[in-house]
């Protein structure tokens, strides 16, 4: 991002289902959806005393995704479309890359979009951000 970066990781898992749509209708509670890895990462980093059962299922979102390699640039790209309750949409381009190579990925970003034209000067946010944003505003919690 300009005037930033923001560094994300993920413990990612494959869910169940029919366990994503119990936990979304409130039959279940919210840790069913975590694996004991992905728990005990989260009771390791969560702030003291919240748990996972704290939390409360927001949206759902429709997101596009589409994994790339583009002509002229040296790594994968992955674009996300996100579409929002309130009509508005988020084009999310990212690129991934080891620790070591953050500075060096983020250079090459640059000057690979800026030579396609795209305006990086614009006001942007994490999509995360946005998300709680739009979705703790409009009450798009599912019923």
């Amino acid at each position: 991002m300009p005037g930033g970066f923001v560094c994300s990781g993920r413990l990612k898992a494959k869910a169940d289902d029919e366990v994503l749509h119990t936990v979304f209708r409130g039959h279940k509670p919210v840790r069913k959806l975590f694996t004991k890895q992905q728990r005990a990462l989260f009771d390791t980093h969560s702030p003291r005393g919240v748990t996972l059962d704290d939390l409360e299922v927001l949206g759902p979102l429709n997101i596009l995704k589409l994994k790339f390699d583009p002509k002229g640039y040296s790594r994968p790209l992955v674009a996300e479309l996100w579409f929002y309750p309130n009509g508005s949409q988020i084009l999310e381009l990212s690129a991934k890359c080891l620790t070591q190579d953050t500075f060096t990925a983020a250079a090459e970003t640059t000057a690979f979009l800026a030579l396609l034209g795209v305006d990086l000067s614009a006001p942007q946010q994490t999509k995360t951000r946005n998300e709680l944003d739009l979705l703790t505003s409009v009450g798009a919690a599912p019923s």
